[in-house]
């Protein structure tokens, strides 16, 4: 390390804000958290089952692989998200443009996610939708680090479990909303993937202006070979809170993704849903997850704060989330898969209400804020790689036709209760 480098890191430019997040900044993050996961999540939830139906259709995908293609299609994506999130948060981090830190990539990786769509949309083989996907899941995410990392910038501490709350309901409102999109121009691709991509840039850009995004005084040293590979790691030793939190957040990632990666094909196979009433079933199934999201995240969020309190609210939604996991195995009906999605959407809002505050409680270092949320949000990113890769294997285990959810549902309901154990130990945040 050289003796600049280490002056650096002794010297904080940034304090932790301490004053409250200003109400336009509050208010256009919110928009703009629900535009962009319109754009991003429609295609991710329903858009892809389409595609790689329509694909069969064309006879560019064997019809008993086509889970296996949404597997390979989500992971291979999510690989891409991981590494733009992490990089793109430590880059932000360290951009020195008299625009602040922030505001570039923002704007960028949403036109790059736009311009991806329309590769996916257009995809003519399983090839070039994967690349398309991947590339949209690379731009989403330079935009994804910086636009959380500017709450570590402006959200003080007593306010961060009341808008953390307001941006998770933000974001799964405008997962309701994607869905609905999708479902609305399902037979329209281009539409579809595109059209609310590009709203999502407009606002986007409104975003960017309104940030008060801070200003780097100088100019950082340029990183070594072993500070970029540092950019994708934390140490769990120095910093064991912060671990405990990853784990957490991974194990019940993990656990989402391995029922929503499959949700089309397990809705078009499990429950015996006729494919023309997919889109419908899965829009009214989001419809009241979201509900329930919404009410409870607001409720939580709010007890949170006020109880200064996140663990205990942090690990009982994950054990319930884990239950849920498991109550998907029983449904044999559309009727109980809506009561699933209830119980589901209970525990999600619970969770997303408090987690986002705690996370930020536990942050290391308020300079390295996006760097440090980057890496945390590899628990995001990485179970979306490997949940639907390992998934894509196991449901084919004594079953050619890839339909063995009852393993598959068990591995990921255990693996998140095991999500839900981990918080106990973290000292840092009550």
């Amino acid at each position: 390390m050289t003796a600049a480098t280490a002056m650096v890191r002794e010297h904080h430019w940034f304090d932790e804000p301490t004053d409250p997040a200003p109400k336009r900044y509050v208010a256009w993050l919110l928009i703009a958290q629900l535009v962009f996961f319109i754009a991003l999540l429609g295609p991710a939830i329903i858009g892809i089952g389409l595609k790689i139906q329509d694909l069969v259709h064309l006879g560019a995908i064997d019809e008993n692989g086509a889970t296996a293609a949404a597997g390979l299609l989500g992971g291979i994506g999510a690989i891409f998200a991981t590494l733009a999130n992490v990089v793109f948060g430590k880059v932000s981090d360290r951009t020195t443009s008299r625009w602040g830190r922030r505001r570039i990539w923002i704007v960028l990786g949403t036109v790059i996610m736009t311009i991806a769509f329309v590769i996916m949309a257009l995809a003519p083989n399983l090839l070039v939708a994967t690349t398309g996907w991947a590339l949209a899941q690379f731009g989403a995410n330079m935009t994804l680090a910086p636009f959380i990392a500017t709450m570590a910038d402006h959200v003080p501490k007593f306010q961060r479990g009341k808008i953390g709350a307001a941006l998770m309901i933000a974001q799964q409102v405008g997962v309701l909303g994607g869905v609905y999109v999708a479902q609305w121009f399902a037979g329209q691709m281009l539409v579809m993937f595109v059209g609310p991509s590009i709203l999502a840039i407009i606002v986007m850009v409104i975003f960017a202006v309104v940030l008060p995004d801070q200003v780097l005084p100088e100019k950082p040293p340029a990183m070594t070979v072993r500070e970029f590979l540092q950019t994708f790691w934390v140490s769990p030793v120095k910093f064991p809170d912060y671990a405990l939190a990853w784990w957490s957040r991974f194990l019940i990632t993990f656990a989402a993704f391995g029922f929503s990666a499959f949700r089309f094909f397990y809705l078009l196979n499990h429950v015996d849903v006729p494919e023309a009433d997919i889109p419908g079933v899965i829009s009214t199934g989001v419809l009241i997850y979201t509900i329930a999201i919404v009410v409870v995240s607001f409720i939580c969020g709010w007890l949170s704060d006020r109880l200064g309190r996140r663990k205990v609210f942090v690990w009982v939604s994950t054990a319930l989330y884990a239950t849920g996991t498991v109550a998907l195995i029983f449904a044999q009906d559309i009727p109980t898969f809506f009561v699933i999605e209830l119980l589901l959407g209970i525990a999600f809002g619970m969770y997303l209400g408090v987690d986002m505050a705690l996370v930020l409680d536990v942050l290391p270092n308020p300079d390295d804020s996006g760097k440090d949320l980057g890496v945390f949000n590899i628990a995001n990113a990485l179970p979306q790689t490997f949940a639907p890769m390992i998934g894509a294997v196991f449901v084919y285990v004594g079953d050619t036709t890839g339909n063995n959810y009852g393993l598959w549902f068990t591995i990921c309901g255990v693996l998140c209760m095991i999500g839900a154990l981990v918080i106990f130990p973290i000292k840092k945040v009550r």
